[in-house]
């Protein structure tokens, strides 16, 4: 069998991804892919910074069970721009242009 490259290779998950999910390495691409999974089953996007849930919008609330994959996320990007999580407040919001920093934080 071809050995799985790029996006689709297995990563380890840090302690609180893997625990959300409920395993201990995935793709990046079925960690992203499960993390909208059950954001949209929990209609947890928001067309307003910080605001209430409503199914829709370019904003993830942060509820309880993402609040901790989201707070382990602080990286500065390649322009430099810095996105720290590490005080996000439950029922506070991040950017969905912001994903790829979350999951990038939470694999080894």
């Amino acid at each position: 069998m071809e050995e799985a490259k790029g996006l689709k290779k297995p990563v380890k998950l840090k302690h609180e991804l893997a625990e959300f999910l409920g395993e201990t390495e995935l793709p990046r691409t079925d960690i992203t892919k499960k993390l909208w999974d059950y954001i949209k089953a929990n209609q947890l996007q928001t067309k307003t910074e910080n605001g209430k849930p409503e199914n829709a919008g370019k904003f993830i609330v942060a509820d309880a069970k993402l609040l901790p994959i989201f707070k382990n996320t602080k990286s500065t990007s390649k322009s430099g721009k810095l996105t720290d999580f590490t005080n996000l407040q439950e029922g506070q919001t991040i950017d969905m242009m912001q994903m790829a920093a979350v999951v990038g934080a939470n694999i080894e």
